[in-house]
């Protein structure tokens, strides 16, 4: 048993908030304008949840009438929960962006579990997504989300967001009053120039300044309820929003805190941030800073290699040990916790998981015209194993196979995007360190190309916009869309490739000879340590006479002109 993989619980860590384990358990990364390679602004995000299909959400800019309502519905469930009034404007929304580059993404922390109120009316989903309808920059979503709830209550448990434009990225931590109390308490930070910021299912401002509007806002209420629920009792410079609402236990560290640990490890190695910060094993630990400074510049594929992580390179690495199994598979099957002989232990919840319906990578660009200038790196399952294929903020459709009504969960079909990256990543999963080789030399391939064209497609699209914007929209909508059915074609034929590379438990090599790789020394090391002599080979007197190959002498042959009978298995004809 692998040490990292079976730590006991202490039952006063169970206290801890959970939501990660049961919700939508994702991971966003800020990258301000000052830290990246070409002063973009971006956010990542992955919608990780067993019971969330993979869609791209598109909605239409479009005019409505006086008296028009909107509808409500609360994102993980789909209940409806009811309507506001619909506002004269909304912007035009390709998944988490919106015509004007702003991107939104969140992180689900729960926190204190009497402050959820089952009478509002805004969830966390509708607030991003009407926001992103109604806002052209980060403050104006703030300000839009903070006066939805204001005046119609806020019906989820406590979340953080990442708010990106052209010019700025700001994380935003949010909970409700409890039953009976309109409104919000919330803490909004802007992500400082030329830093990196993460969060992932746990709240992560702790103490902010009270009098800086530039760089932080929060609700007028945020410290002096805290007082009254007796959460806090010092003075206000002193008052931690996370402390407060949503205290760090041993769950919330290990499962969600680490992944911003390893994130900052990858961002900036210089700053040698120990395991002591996520380890958990020695009560009091270490907290993490809100954000750091990268020891080099982020561009967009360093972006999107950093949703790839499974702790490798530390001793929570999922690639190891037993659970892994022979093929270093870095996931392991749900649940999360689990028990035995009255114990409660766990496995490690890293970044990249089996369970992503979607995730992005956001990039807004100040410099550029904002149909231009925005653009959603998107890619469906698991961050390992997709691609993510470049859709500009101004596309007048969505890709078809990305498409909302294509497909669900439990319709399998080939004009899917989430099923067609479903079946090479589940198929990869049953030997993962050898075929996840395969995936990625056409993964790179297709993102390292998409990134390479993307100067050329920026500048036909402005000489095209200084002509006419809709030439521009027109041109960067076919290439979007163009770019969906190219990659999904190649995936499909990845798929097909790795099934006849591999099937059943072979692998063929480059001139397509079948040959049967033995499992890594480790591995039979590993069963011989379990089963002891069980499995040794035995002399008998007649091994002196007899060969033992690998599989029994002779093939099996089909009897010509009789089809319909079983095939003879016959000895091998000299040759």
């Amino acid at each position: 048993m692998m040490k990292q993989t079976l730590i006991l619980f202490m039952s006063s860590m169970l206290l801890s908030p959970l939501v990660c384990v049961k919700s939508h358990a994702c991971t966003n990364f800020l990258v301000s304008k000052g830290a990246s390679t070409d002063g973009s602004v971006m956010v990542t995000y992955a919608a990780d949840s067993h019971e969330l299909y993979g869609e791209l959400y598109y909605s239409p800019a479009a005019t409505h009438v006086p008296g028009e309502m909107r509808q409500v519905y609360d994102w993980d469930s789909g209940k409806h929960i009811g309507e506001i009034p619909q506002v004269e404007q909304t912007y035009l929304r390709v998944g988490n962006m919106n015509e004007h580059q702003l991107a939104i993404g969140e992180t689900t922390f729960g926190g204190r579990s009497e402050l959820v109120n089952p009478k509002g009316l805004i969830d966390y989903g509708s607030l991003i997504y009407i926001a992103l309808e109604r806002a052209r920059t980060a403050r104006e979503a703030i300000k839009v989300m903070t006066e939805l709830v204001d005046q119609y209550g806020y019906y989820s448990s406590g979340e953080s967001f990442s708010i990106a434009d052209p010019h700025e990225v700001w994380l935003m931590e949010m909970i409700g009053k409890g039953p009976g109390e309109k409104g919000a308490l919330w803490v909004a930070r802007r992500v400082p120039n030329g830093y990196f910021s993460a969060h992932a299912n746990q709240a992560r401002i702790r103490r902010f300044p009270l009098n800086d509007k530039k760089n932080c806002l929060y609700a007028k209420d945020v410290i002096s309820f805290a007082r009254k629920k007796g959460y806090f009792s010092g003075k206000d410079e002193d008052f931690s929003f996370a402390d407060a609402y949503a205290p760090l236990g041993f769950g919330a560290l290990r499962f969600c805190e680490a992944r911003v640990w390893k994130a900052f490890r990858r961002v900036a190695p210089s700053l040698k941030l120990s395991e002591a910060y996520v380890d958990g094993s020695k009560g009091e630990v270490p907290r993490l800073p809100l954000w750091i400074k990268p020891d080099k510049k982020l561009g967009v594929r360093d972006v999107m290699e950093l949703m790839r992580d499974h702790f490798e390179g530390t001793s929570l690495d999922l690639s190891q040990g037993v659970g892994a199994g022979p093929y270093k598979l870095p996931y392991r099957w749900r649940p999360l916790v689990w028990e035995h002989e009255g114990k409660k232990y766990f496995n490690e919840r890293a970044t990249s998981t089996q369970q992503t319906a979607f995730s992005f990578v956001s990039q807004s660009r100040s410099w550029l015209p904002h149909a231009i200038g925005g653009v959603l790196w998107f890619g469906m399952d698991d961050t390992f194993s997709t691609v993510y294929i470049p859709l500009y903020c101004a596309i007048t459709r969505p890709p078809e196979n990305f498409a909302v009504g294509v497909g669900s969960l439990n319709d399998f079909t080939w004009e899917s995007g989430f099923w067609v990256f479903n079946f090479v990543a589940n198929y990869a999963y049953s030997r993962y360190s050898d075929m996840i080789v395969d995936i990625q030399l056409i993964q790179r391939d297709l993102e390292g190309r998409f990134v390479a064209s993307q100067p050329n497609v920026d500048r036909a699209a402005l000489a095209l916009y200084k002509r006419s914007p809709t030439l521009a929209v027109d041109y960067l909508t076919e290439y979007s869309l163009d770019q969906v059915k190219m990659t999904l074609a190649r995936w499909r034929k990845l798929g097909e490739h790795l099934m006849v590379k591999y099937l059943d438990g072979n692998v063929k090599d480059e001139h397509g000879k079948v040959t049967h790789p033995p499992y890594d020394k480790s591995w039979y090391k590993r069963i011989i340590e379990e089963s002891g002599t069980k499995y040794e080979m035995k002399k008998l007197k007649g091994d002196e006479a007899t060969s033992t190959p690998d599989t029994p002498p002779g093939r099996c042959h089909a009897i010509p002109g009789r089809m319909d009978l079983i095939p003879l298995c016959l000895p091998d004809m000299p040759q």
